[in-house]
């Protein structure tokens, strides 16, 4: 009898000693997770709402919260009669047709070409990623000598094989958004490389071993393995490249500043224009959750055929 006492009590000891533990596992983790659920509380999801809230109103910020004023939906009926949010909004779909498929074919290709033809691949691939991780700064004062369009040694070599009259670049308002489309690949393209290696990485040898077999040729391998077994890097890597080409602003804010004129303008850079040289709190707001609804309804498009890049 007293042994069955001890053995319950032994038991209800053995529990207790669970749930303290399960209890003091618990609040260990809610301590992890604790700050950052703050920060994200304080820096992300509060400003999230008070933007959607100042999207309705008008407010230069300068003047204090008392200067806050409630206009209703005036902020996003003036978007449709705004010339620089129609060149902005039309330069970032030209920005995004143009780098994203350039990055994607690129970044696939020199890929391939490094992970199977080229000696001292690592080498080259940290050469190639350099760019992506450089001081935006540092990059575009290069560029900007790069292209200067008097003395800059391409226009300088241009002229050397016969043409007289080459492009002015970051001045010449048609040639401006297409230079900032070529610096930004240049300095992208070695993250592509970088993640399409690692998928390459996943393919089977054997695969290949057997199309060699089969007499297939390096070209009729590229397009009927590669292509299709780095379906999900694709997809993984266009759908980030679309969303982030919807952000780009460091690039032309240095090297342009939206010239000449709103010429390479895009929706980034306006909104903060909008904020922060025109005081346009509300407007600028606006133009954020347009934006926002933008980014979002192409990746839903692209996630609603995600099937069409898996791997059968």
């Amino acid at each position: 009898m007293a042994k069955s006492v001890c053995d319950g009590d032994n038991a209800r000891l053995i529990a207790l000693g669970k749930k303290r533990a399960a209890r003091i596992e618990t609040l260990a983790g809610i301590g992890f997770v604790l700050p950052s659920f703050i920060g994200f509380f304080i820096f992300i999801l509060i400003p999230v709402v008070m933007s959607l809230g100042i999207s309705f109103c008008n407010w230069n910020f300068l003047k204090g919260w008392g200067a806050i004023e409630f206009t209703g939906l005036d902020n996003f009926r003036k978007m449709f009669s705004d010339n620089w949010f129609f060149v902005s909004f039309k330069n970032n779909i030209l920005f995004t047709a143009i780098t994203i498929p350039l990055l994607i074919m690129l970044g696939l290709v020199m890929g391939e070409i490094i992970n199977r033809h080229v000696f001292g691949g690592k080498i080259i691939r940290v050469m190639i990623f350099i760019p992506y991780i450089a001081s935006v700064v540092a990059i575009c004062t290069v560029w900007q000598v790069m292209l200067q369009p008097s003395y800059g040694p391409i226009n300088q070599f241009l002229m050397s094989i016969g043409i007289k009259n080459p492009p002015r670049w970051l001045v010449d308002n048609n040639w401006a958004i297409y230079s900032i489309m070529m610096i930004y690949i240049w300095t992208q393209v070695g993250y592509y490389v970088a993640v399409y290696m690692a998928g390459l990485k996943n393919v089977p040898a054997d695969i290949y071993e057997a199309a060699t077999i089969d007499g297939a040729s390096g070209v009729r391998q590229f397009f009927s393995i590669t292509i299709p077994m780095v379906k999900p890097t694709t997809f993984f890597l266009s759908t980030m490249g679309i969303i982030g080409s919807f952000k780009v602003f460091d690039l032309i804010s240095v090297l342009t500043n939206g010239g000449p004129g709103n010429s390479t303008s895009v929706m980034a850079f306006y909104i903060y224009k909008s904020a922060f040289t025109d005081f346009k709190m509300g407007y600028a707001s606006a133009l954020a959750w347009a934006l926002f609804v933008v980014i979002f309804a192409v990746t839903m498009v692209q996630w609603k055929f995600q099937k069409n890049f898996e791997n059968e």
